[in-house]
C-alpha cells in the first residue's frame, strides 16, 4: 500500500514524470524512487514525514494562488 500512496503524492506533485523530481527531493537516487514505486524495497525512516511537509507546503502554495485568481476574478470587466 505504501508504494500506492507514494506513487500518488509523487504524481500529485510533480506530473506523470515524478520519480525522478521526488527523488531529488527527497535526496534519493532514482532508483531508490522506482523501488519505492514498484513496493520492492520500503522508504527510509523520515520520508513520510517529508512528504507530507512538502504537501502541505503545496497546498499552501495553491492556495495562496487561488486568492490571487479570486482577486483578478473580481477586478475582470
Amino acid at each position: 500500500m505504501s508504494n500506492k500512496l507514494i506513487a500518488d503524492i509523487g504524481r500529485a506533485l510533480y506530473g506523470e514524470r515524478w520519480q525522478s523530481d521526488l527523488a531529488r527531493a527527497l535526496d534519493v537516487s532514482d532508483r531508490t524512487a522506482r523501488r519505492w514505486a514498484a513496493g520492492t524495497d520500503e522508504p527510509r525512516r523520515g520520508v513520510y514525514t517529508d512528504l507530507h511537509r512538502m504537501v502541505i507546503e503545496r497546498i499552501a502554495d495553491l492556495e495562496d494562488i487561488l486568492e490571487r485568481i479570486k482577486e483578478q476574478e473580481t477586478r475582470a470587466p
